[in-house]
């Protein structure tokens, strides 16, 4: 069933630009088939079910549903206001495959996605979020949190200076999971025959936190690392490298990664030197975590990464990039 709604709209002459002017409505929607009302109420159905269910439910086209539903994410992104953010989180996610990225900045204090945009994850896309951005809110950003990729420190320290950079600890320790399965890699390859059995899938098993493991997995752990003797070694090397983040003063945090970094002695696993190398070269980024002001939730980060994983696979890729952006900004905003 079909309302018709019959009203007269006013058409004004502005005597300034001489054009012919229309009454504005403020109930409609962008499409003027719809009511804001309506728009709004689809807005919040597509919060909890796709998009084609919401069109099978009330008899719209799947085009419609979501050009409604873009007005109610950028009404969500209106109402949240300008953000004027002290701490960021950076960090960039592919969009498609052939390494296509774009990048993610967060408000860490209010725990929202406020930018995404860019061509890629360079200096120069860098660049234009500072230029959203302003100077005058830029100037009092006080902590960045971010890989190590040098474009985004490059970039952060032109626009705000004052600002303390600090590496995200996720990422650093996602560098030495790949150290250890690098050892577990040349481990497997310099044995032969049955006693390959022991490290033969087992790489999650080995990069997983312990308390994550299935009483299976514990038990396949045990067992491999009785089993040898170099792998053993890197294992808790990589578990007490975590410790490195508990520390409230550098001092007691440098002390902590020498006698971690002197431990690798004579112990011929060279990844995990290289490691040590990378970590003594980006140690002020690191150290920045033992100032009390700079301990943020480092994992808010890597949890919206996964939010966006799962909105990328409901979907099944976006193509809308426009979309997807705002899928992105307003993803962690409250209903209207």
């Amino acid at each position: 069933m079909r309302l018709y709604l019959e009203l007269e709209v006013r058409r004004v002459a502005c005597r300034s630009c001489g054009a012919v002017k229309r009454e504005r409505l403020d109930f409609l929607a962008d499409n003027p088939r719809y009511t804001k009302r309506f728009a709004l109420y689809v807005g919040r159905r597509c919060r909890t079910a796709t998009i084609q269910d919401i069109a099978k439910e009330l008899y719209l086209e799947w085009h419609t549903v979501k050009e409604l539903e873009k007005q109610y994410l950028r009404e969500q992104l209106r109402c949240a206001g300008t953000p004027g953010p002290k701490v960021l989180g950076i960090d960039e996610i592919s969009i498609r495959k052939r390494h296509t990225y774009r990048i993610v900045v967060s408000d860490l204090e209010r725990r929202r996605p406020i930018w995404f945009g860019g061509a890629d994850r360079s200096e120069a896309s860098m660049e234009e979020f500072f230029a959203w951005l302003g100077p005058k809110k830029s100037a009092g950003i006080r902590l960045a949190v971010m890989d190590m990729w040098k474009p985004f420190r490059t970039s952060t320290q032109r626009h705000a200076p004052q600002a303390s950079i600090l590496f995200d600890k996720f990422h650093v320790l996602r560098h030495l999971g790949e150290a250890l399965d690098t050892v577990r890699k040349a481990e497997y390859a310099r044995l032969a025959g049955k006693d390959r059995r022991f490290i033969k899938g087992q790489k999650y098993t080995l990069l997983s936190n312990r308390e994550n493991l299935t009483l299976e997995g514990k038990r396949s752990l045990k067992l491999l690392l009785a089993a040898n003797k170099r792998l053993h070694t890197a294992y808790l090397l990589k578990e007490s490298f975590g410790q490195l983040w508990s520390y409230n003063r550098e001092g007691w945090a440098r002390r902590f990664f020498e006698n971690w970094r002197a431990s690798l002695k004579w112990q011929r696993l060279k990844p995990f030197e290289k490691f040590a190398i990378m970590i003594e070269n980006h140690w002020e980024g690191i150290a920045a975590y033992c100032q009390p002001d700079n301990k943020v939730a480092l994992g808010f980060v890597e949890g919206l990464n996964n939010k966006i994983r799962v909105i990328q696979r409901r979907a099944y890729g976006l193509r809308d990039e426009e979309y997807l952006r705002l899928k992105i900004l307003t993803t962690m905003l409250p209903p209207l």
